[in-house]
């Protein structure tokens, strides 16, 4: 039984930093424009399972994020068939199980569909959000492993029934900033706005076209460090004793800090390689902290 719980933990997290991968694989095709690099056939490349002639960068890159993105699709199926055999007994293991095969698919299916028929913009975005709520559950599942070794040391934080709607509302909101950072990427906005923290030197542009949509974004994600303070604040306040809510926001105020700063760097560097990777592995990090801090309320007494 140890050794199979090993090997579980081994996987998952495997699993999960392969996820990771696919995310940053997906920015660096929306930062390169390579989604067009396999042509318009899926899931063939210009037709074939291999292509004969890989001649360009952005088949490279196009071709390498689909073949990683189906082994971790498959890698997710099996981490989810997995955990729902292992660990049944767990509230969490069979929604998460779920929604980790649900998404994974729908991830695949919007693909696909953007790369043979063409998608919106708004649309394109969604796919983005998708695949943060993938690595969310596989995360989550990845944590679920390692409590189990706890066992009854693992307890529910005791929260007020205020407190857990105002986390659901954090996790809900910062969907929706991440939404409006994919939607700024696929509109090709984000260097709508010269200078960082003004726009174009204003305090507020005229909210045309791009320039609408990237301040927009900017506005969100002031707003989403400001809720995330007022989060650390109250759980200091009302919940010192409750040490992993603690760290669970600090983590969360740390990385939102970063992903305010690596926005402004975002600018400043005119949309480097590095600086859009940054910004998409934070965001993700981000993330899956909050949805950690949802599946935490979820427990709540």
């Amino acid at each position: 039984m140890n050794n199979l719980n090993k090997r579980l933990k081994l996987f998952s997290i495997l699993t999960t930093i392969g996820m990771i991968i696919v995310l940053l694989q997906g920015a660096l095709v929306t930062k390169t424009e390579s989604g067009q690099g396999c042509g318009d056939s899926w899931p063939l490349c210009h037709g074939q399972v291999i292509p004969e002639t890989i001649n360009t960068l952005e088949t490279i890159i196009e071709y390498s994020h689909r073949a990683v993105s189906a082994i971790l699709g498959i890698m997710v199926i099996i981490l989810a068939i997995w955990m729902w055999k292992k660990l049944p007994h767990v509230r969490e293991t069979k929604l998460l199980a779920i929604i980790a095969i649900l998404f994974i698919i729908f991830q695949g299916l919007l693909g696909a569909a953007a790369v043979m028929w063409g998608q919106s913009s708004a649309v394109l975005a969604l796919h983005f959000g998708f695949s943060l709520v993938s690595f969310a559950s596989v995360l989550l599942l990845t944590i679920l492993v390692f409590e189990e070794d706890k066992g009854p040391q693992v307890r529910s934080p005791r929260i007020s029934l205020s407190f857990k709607w105002f986390i659901y509302f954090v996790f809900t909101y910062l969907y929706l900033v991440v939404y409006t950072g994919a939607l700024v990427r696929h509109t090709g906005s984000s260097l709508a706005c010269a200078g960082w923290p003004l726009c174009n030197g204003q305090i507020i542009p005229p909210l045309k076209a791009n320039i609408a949509v990237q301040f927009g974004h900017r506005v969100a994600a002031a707003l989403m460090f400001i809720v995330i303070i007022a989060l650390v604040i109250h759980v200091y306040r009302y919940y010192k004793d409750e040490i992993t809510l603690r760290y669970t926001v600090v983590i969360s105020l740390i990385l939102v800090s970063i992903q305010v700063l690596s926005g402004a760097y975002v600018v400043f560097t005119q949309l480097s390689l590095l600086s859009s990777m940054l910004h998409a592995f934070i965001i993700t990090c981000l993330f899956g902290t909050i949805s950690y801090l949802v599946m935490l309320a979820t427990r709540a007494k």
